[in-house]
């Protein structure tokens, strides 16, 4: 097996790559240091095998990595040995001063596959390697891997990472035009704008404890309570930074008759948003606690109850939504799968809106098969996780990029985020099929809890779109709303004060 293994390296000057060149099947090519593999080098690895019947992998020689960076990096064999041992790379080729054209003359790939890093800023020898493609075969930048460099994550701190993002996020509104004064006045005209929230409430119950050690009696670890303390979450949560962000807001879910019920009404109540909650004595309050210590999640207990609401209450719902729908400006679906989002109730708001024009919004949390985002057709907005998207179409092989298009056009869609967790998410237009999009990083890389940022993005990206801004506006008040999310312990709804003063701190 090592011999095998050993067969699939040769160097630039080798007088293989005469035979592979005369290699009559397809070929795509990737480029890179590969230093220590991480899951998003497989990703990119599997996603260019997707293009062509053979995998060519380039890695820098060691000889061409700077002084700084030498000290930080494996032996260039090291490196081809690892990338060599996966088994959809056919060769690996180590290059000699920095030749990824030569190689690509030698080979004329069918595609050149390079890291989303190199698609605006390019080296010359990258930039090379893609002006001789452009006369005979196509470049994939992938988007999509993991955010961290190799390098990052051997000798770079989190706040070295978090300034580098920023710094990112700063190009990304400079790329677009997109001022501090524009953000502000989107802000400003948020209290013009009228949302409608309906979906799952959640209850999150968060238990702060002491670490003590581990039992005696058996192998677990024993803590003693120190606090506890709920929140609202779920869909409500959306409603509360809906009406934080000062949009007018109405909410409609279903809860049992329980003592969570009311402390989500009497919550909801006092922050101003209107309600129609409905009480069904077979399912109590969805109730989710975790425990906790020193910020660090041990565990998560849920009380959960998913069947499907009662016709009785599904036609309440529908009726309360009618009456409501002339004045809005948009409708937020935050589906957890709980039961209450019917088929009924979805196709109830997808007529509404072609009657009255208001926009849909569609956030649907599942982490199995029971729920798909597809689902939600002709959306002005859907935010999936990559996982979400995958499970929609039953895809867990191609590329970030043709699930997301495919996706959109399945779905019809108008506007898709893809949410990869640390990585930021990536905001997609389907005004034009395979041409817009834009990698949004995230702005907080060392989170205190991660529970809201999905919700918080939900929130401020509706309350956006529906006040008349563009994608990319909204996508980078979205992506500071979730960055502020993430910086406190529990689901805790952001003012339009707070979230404008952080764009403050963060635009350049």
């Amino acid at each position: 097996m090592a011999q095998d293994t050993n067969n699939k390296i040769f160097s630039l000057d080798s007088k293989r790559l005469e035979a592979l060149s005369n290699d009559k099947d397809d070929m795509a090519l990737c480029y890179g240091h590969f230093n220590l593999i991480h899951p998003g080098h497989l990703r990119y690895l599997r996603h260019a095998k997707t293009l062509a019947n053979k995998l060519i992998v380039a890695i820098v020689s060691d000889k061409d990595l700077s002084k700084n960076t030498k000290e930080h990096y494996f032996h260039e064999k090291e490196r081809a040995e690892s990338i060599a041992n996966i088994q959809c790379v056919d060769n690996v080729v180590i290059l000699n001063n920095l030749s990824l054209a030569r190689l690509v003359e030698a080979l004329k790939p069918k595609a050149l596959v390079l890291g989303r890093e190199f698609e605006d800023k390019q080296p010359k020898q990258i930039s090379s390697a893609i002006d001789l493609m452009k006369s005979w075969g196509e470049v994939v930048f992938y988007a999509g891997e993991t955010h961290y460099a190799t390098s990052d994550l051997l000798h770079d701190n989190v706040f070295d990472i978090e300034k580098n993002n920023r710094n990112k996020f700063n190009k990304v509104c400079q790329k677009h035009n997109i001022t501090l004064k524009d953000i502000q006045d989107r802000l400003a005209n948020f209290s013009n704008t009228k949302l409608l929230v309906i979906g799952d409430t959640i209850v999150d119950h968060y238990v702060a404890c002491d670490a003590l050690g581990m039992s005696a009696e058996a192998p677990v670890l024993v803590v003693k309570e120190l606090e506890n303390r709920e929140f609202i979450g779920g869909a409500a949560i959306v409603a509360s930074h809906v009406r934080s962000l000062g949009s007018s807001c109405h909410y409609i879910s279903v809860v049992g008759e329980d003592s969570q019920a009311s402390f989500v009404s009497e919550t909801l109540n006092n922050q101003g948003i209107k309600t129609d909650i409905f009480y069904d004595s077979s399912r109590p309050t969805t109730y989710k606690t975790r425990y906790m210590v020193e910020n660090q999640k041990l565990f998560r207990v849920s009380r959960i109850k998913d069947h499907k609401i009662p016709k009785e209450i599904e036609d309440k719902i529908v009726e309360k939504i009618t009456l409501l729908a002339p004045k809005l400006d948009g409708i937020m679906i935050s589906d957890f799968v709980y039961g209450v989002i019917t088929n009924k109730i979805l196709e109830s708001i997808t007529k509404l809106s072609e009657q009255f024009g208001f926009k849909l919004y569609g956030d649907l949390q599942c982490s199995s098969q029971v729920g798909k985002v597809s689902k939600f057709n002709g959306f002005d907005l859907i935010t999936p996780t990559e996982k979400e998207s995958r499970l929609a179409l039953d895809d867990i092989e191609s590329g970030i990029e043709w699930i997301a298009n495919t996706l959109l056009e399945r779905t019809h869609s108008k506007n898709m985020l893809i949410k990869l967790g640390a990585d930021g998410f990536i905001a997609y237009s389907g005004n034009a099929k395979f041409t817009q999009r834009q990698n949004f990083p995230a702005l907080s890389i060392n989170p205190v809890d991660v529970t809201g940022a999905g919700d918080s993005l939900f929130a401020a990206m509706s309350v956006c779109l529906s006040s008349g801004a563009s994608l990319i506006e909204a996508s980078v008040i979205g992506t500071c709303m979730a960055s502020l999310a993430v910086k406190q312990v529990g689901n805790i709804p952001i003012t339009n004060n707070r979230l404008g003063q952080y764009i403050s701190e963060v635009l350049e």
